[in-house]
């Protein structure tokens, strides 16, 4: 009876590597990319939210500074 010889570390990680990468490629074929006008929107819609929130945090920063001020003002 013959024997199957089993194949080396490198050729089986190779295989691997090489059948990952196939698979990569074909699920990349199905992404559907946004176009130019679509990515400008979504950037605008980030820098505008970003300073809202930047406006806010800093407000509640600025608020509750004011109130520790106060209170230490009041004990000492």
């Amino acid at each position: 009876m013959a024997e199957v010889k089993k194949e080396n570390w490198f050729t089986r990680k190779w295989n691997g590597l090489t059948k990952w990468f196939r698979g990569m490629k074909s699920e990349l074929k199905k992404v559907v990319w946004p176009t130019w006008s679509q990515v400008l929107n979504n950037t605008l819609v980030v820098i505008v939210v970003s300073v809202i929130f930047a406006v806010v945090i800093g407000l509640i920063d600025w608020a509750a500074y004011e109130g520790i001020k106060a209170l230490l003002g009041a004990i000492g």
